[in-house]
């Protein structure tokens, strides 16, 4: 059986544990975010983020952070062919 996998933009294949870079997300899926949250989504766009799993073709990268009361806040969100490039 082989391992799940998403294709990237260039069309490479993308495993969990593979190094993508965020070129775009979708303004739509942005905006479905608390609005406080927005930006450090939006601040994902040219970071470079490890692939933690891949769910249904895509891949899903994690954003950790800490909140104004230093608790730490994470994120996973799934990256589709056209939001990524894997270096």
């Amino acid at each position: 059986m082989s391992e799940e996998q998403a294709i990237d933009c260039k069309n490479q294949p993308v495993l969990v544990g593979d190094i993508v870079r965020v070129i775009t997300l979708d303004k739509k899926f942005i905006k479905t975010f608390p609005e406080d949250e927005r930006i450090l989504i939006e601040s994902m766009i040219g970071n470079f983020f490890k692939v933690v799993a891949i769910e249904e073709g895509a891949a899903c990268v994690m954003r950790e952070w800490h909140d104004e009361r230093g608790q730490l806040q994470t994120h996973v969100i799934g990256l589709d062919s056209e939001d990524m490039e894997k270096v």
